[in-house]
This record gives structure tokens, C-alpha cells and sequence, in this order.
């Protein structure tokens, strides 16, 4: 049974056909003891039709293609992974249902083009970052606000390869939650020294990861 109803699927095509260049999705799953494996799978087939061959899906099991994991530096699942031309370090932790779908589709077509909306000043600051940024973003689907700071991550992550940009459903990862004291969403945590809560507007979610390195 498709996870999109036909009035979302008409949007969802819409909204794909701008992508300009191919986006390679990588979905690692498994079929046991991960509640939300098998949704994020149908997800990314089906969003895979509907891109009208923009998207080459790649599936992988985490536990038998571990190699693969440990490439892309995956350690749980379900993971959710958008290379373009480069392998930009734009991830998806759980799955991306409710406010976050509007997200992932933003991403692909960012994704698809190379670069973000992020404006110069940042773009320019951005790159002079030269060690590993990691940001994770801890969200809820019913949170209205948790995309905005996903997207801002995201787009962060397109600019300089340094930096790794997570989504992290919360209530998926209840231990990660547990460890970052995540009382409200969205969380923002970077490089495990830096945290702040709420969709903070750009320049000063910008000052936030250059205080982390």
C-alpha cells in the first residue's frame, strides 16, 4: 500500500521536477528490530517514481553491508543519505514524516543543484571552515518549526564538506535524546559542545558552529 495518497504524490512530482541533475538517495534499513525500516524504504521508492529518474535509489542492509556503513558512517538506523555530485554530508536519522517531508523534498532539490539559498556573507564564512563540523538537529514530526533548523543544517552541510548535518527523530532515538537532554525540539547540537533549542534565524544558528570549532 503507497505511504502518499494520489493528491500528495501529484505535489511530491511537482514539486521533484525541479531538480536539475540526478541525486543519489541511500537508504540503510534492516528487517528486524527497527520499527521504522520498512516506511523509510517505501518512502524513498516511491519518492524515487515520482522524480522522473532524477533520484537513483540505493538500498543497503546496516547489519550484512557494513562496509558501506562504516564508509558513510552510519551507526543506526533508519538512515537516509543525499549524495549529489559530491557526497555532501546531508543525512536524515528516522523517518522524515510529518513537517519533515516538506524538508527532504527542499534537500533533494538543493541537493540536485549543488548549493543552498543561504546568503553570501554565510556561504563566505562558511567556507573558511577547516576542521569537522558534525551538527545534529533533534526533532518531532508534529513540530512546526523543527524543518527550518533542519533546512538551515542541510544547506550548511552543502556549502563546506567538512561539515555533517543529521536530522534525528527524537522519539525514534530515545537514548540519543536521553544523552543530549532533549526536552524540547527543535535541539540543536554541535560537535558534542555546542547546544541551543528553537529555530534560530541564520546568522545566529551561523555563530553557534563557529563557537563549536
Amino acid at each position: 500500500m503507497p505511504i502518499l495518497n494520489e493528491k500528495d504524490r501529484r505535489a511530491v512530482r511537482s514539486k521533484l521536477s525541479g531538480m536539475s541533475s540526478e541525486v543519489i538517495m541511500r537508504v540503510f534499513t534492516q528487517e528486524f528490530e527497527c520499527q521504522y525500516c520498512r516506511d523509510l524504504r517505501e518512502l524513498a521508492e516511491e519518492l524515487a517514481e515520482l522524480a522522473n529518474g532524477k533520484i537513483r535509489l540505493e538500498t543497503y542492509e546496516f547489519e550484512k553491508d557494513k562496509q558501506a556503513a562504516e564508509k558513510w558512517r552510519v551507526d543506526k538506523i533508519p538512515a537516509l543519505l543525499l549524495h549529489g555530485e559530491k557526497e555532501f554530508g546531508v543525512r536524515y536519522f528516522g523517518l522524515p514524516a510529518g513537517y519533515e517531508f516538506a524538508a527532504l523534498l527542499e534537500d533533494l532539490n538543493d541537493v540536485s543543484r549543488g548549493k543552498s539559498s543561504l546568503s553570501p556573507s554565510t556561504v563566505e564564512r562558511l567556507k573558511k571552515i577547516n576542521t569537522p563540523v558534525h551538527i545534529q538537529v533533534f526533532v518531532t514530526p508534529t513540530c512546526p518549526y523543527c524543518p527550518r533548523a533542519v533546512r538551515t543544517a542541510h544547506q550548511m552541510a552543502l556549502e563546506n564538506m567538512l561539515i555533517t548535518a543529521d536530522m534525528v527523530e527524537a522519539i525514534e532515538f530515545p537514548h540519543l535524546a536521553n544523552k543530549y537532554d532533549v526536552m524540547a525540539v527543535p535541539k540543536v547540537v554541535i560537535n558534542d559542545r555546542v547546544m541551543f533549542e528553537g529555530a534560530l534565524p541564520e546568522p545566529h544558528f551561523l555563530e553557534h558552529v563557529l563557537m563549536a570549532v
